[in-house]
């Protein structure tokens, strides 16, 4: 039997964080991925893929734009086409993540299933067992596909099989109105299909500052038809498509849809069913994501669960941040404990939505005395001439000017808006914000003037009237 300092269990960003870490420092480790490439969701299904055929729907939705230019552009977009481009960015990144470069690190490569045999040995493919002294389970997550009548005896695409369509689909519905489901519906619709967007719930984007879903619903509603606080009862065959039955409050009020396709973004499921769990005595909740405290550990210390599997937090990024860690814990010996509380996130959508910390909505519920400093795109003005204004900035602060949140809708919010990240995570106040110099015209000067509104508020609200009031108490 082979023996590990270190197994590692899935080949996604949070495992080959761990395992490339691991062996950097000289232990002995094993990775078990059970396709012919690591890279996980992210890689194949998720980030890059989506990105790539955002941007390239996004630049057909420009081309198209300039025929008020005069330039005119083909309604005829070849989906192979699309998605070949797609795969281009894929097989690109893949050389990152490619199992032999983990081999040349040290990591011993298992292709194949991996199952808990006891709390210290894991099974391959059903009959090779080894030994690790630490595991950690990186194991991801699926799409969730809910038990509606006729759902898979008619058909769907998820976001792992959207990228394989050799036809875009005319009519396409949307189940779902969160990050994945309205990035790739709004790339759809762009691409030229007809979108339809099903939702339980009163809105989109649910987790998102009040402000942002609003504007986002008034942006995403020119481009396709976004149906709220609607339940899909049954799906059918109809004579030119899938004939999806709903009902929509108020009134459970019934009404029918046919389209071509169905793409199902109704949240995630994590992948720890097939990992005979039981067997090392490891605990998950209800919907199956492995219990861990604030340093990774499952109930069994020397096993440690990071990325989708856990539950936290669903990001790449997040489940790298967590790997890092759990290279610490595990390895090293170390009891660091893990923080989110500066995790940002993005959306990428046209304009994209920016999300770090608490929304106002959040801080009110925990009655924390706040100020909200918000700045439309309109007023900053390299989006003037980008012709870009649709959005603003949101930063929420405590009365000392600390951020506790920032938001943000706009061309590339994801990038101009890190600094904010920067200045929560390392303690400086928004009022420092104000001070940085930022070239003109820049897309950050919005993130600048937000700032600047902290020091108006302080100088006219603060400070100055009591000068004032101090000045005409001394000279009367």
């Amino acid at each position: 039997m082979r023996k590990y300092d270190l197994i590692v269990i899935g080949g996604g960003a949070g495992g080959l964080t761990v395992a490339a870490g691991a062996a950097s420092l000289g232990g002995k480790v094993a990775l078990i991925e059970k396709e012919e490439q690591p890279g996980g969701d992210c890689l194949h299904f998720g980030c890059v893929p989506s990105k790539a055929l955002i941007e390239i729907a996004n630049r057909i939705k420009s081309a198209r734009s300039l025929e008020e230019f005069g330039v005119h552009v083909s309604e005829n977009i070849k989906i192979e086409t699309v998605m070949k481009k797609v795969k281009e960015a894929i097989d690109h990144i893949q050389v990152h993540d490619d199992a032999d470069r983990f081999r040349k690190l040290g990591v011993d490569v298992y292709i194949g299933m991996g199952a808990f045999h006891s709390k210290n040995e894991v099974i391959v493919n059903n009959n090779e067992i080894i030994f690790g002294k630490r595991i950690v389970i990186s194991t991801g997550s699926r799409p969730f596909v809910p038990p509606i009548p006729g759902l898979k005896e008619n058909g769907y695409i998820t976001n792992e099989t959207i990228f394989s369509l050799s036809t875009l689909p005319r009519r396409l519905l949307v189940l779902g109105g969160g990050p994945i489901g309205i990035e790739m519906a709004q790339a759809m619709a762009r691409l030229g299909s007809n979108v339809t967007v099903v939702e339980k719930s009163d809105g989109i984007l649910v987790k998102e500052d009040k402000e942002v879903q609003h504007l986002m619903k008034d942006v995403l509603s020119k481009e396709m038809d976004l149906l709220f606080k609607a339940t899909v009862r049954s799906i059918e065959a109809g004579q030119n498509g899938k004939v999806v039955h709903l009902t929509m409050e108020p009134g459970e009020k019934e009404t029918s849809i046919e389209v071509d396709e169905i793409l199902v973004a109704t949240g995630r499921t994590p992948n720890s069913d097939k990992l005979q769990l039981n067997k090392a005595n490891v605990q998950t909740d209800n919907r199956g994501h492995i219990k861990v405290n604030e340093r990774l550990q499952t109930n069994i210390p020397h096993i440690y669960a990071i990325g989708d599997v856990n539950g936290t937090l669903p990001f790449t990024h997040v489940a790298g941040m967590e790997g890092k860690q759990v290279v610490q814990n595990a390895l090293l010996g170390l009891r660091r404990k893990i923080d989110y509380s500066n995790v940002p996130w993005v959306t990428y959508t046209s304009p994209e939505v920016f999300h770090l910390g608490l929304t106002e909505e959040e801080a009110k519920e925990k009655n924390l005395n706040y100020d909200a400093y918000k700045v439309d795109l309109s007023e900053v003005d390299r989006f003037v001439t980008d012709h870009q204004t649709t959005g603003f900035v949101k930063i929420i602060t405590d009365k000392k000017g600390q951020i506790i949140g920032a938001h943000a809708v706009g061309k590339h919010a994801g990038d101009w808006m890190q600094e904010v990240v920067f200045s929560k995570q390392f303690n400086k106040k928004i009022g420092s914000i104000s001070n940085v110099i930022h070239p003109y015209p820049n897309h950050s000067a919005a993130v600048q003037r937000t700032a600047d509104a902290f020091w108006r508020k302080k100088l006219f609200e603060g400070f100055l009237p009591k000068v004032m009031e101090k000045y005409i108490r001394w000279f009367r």
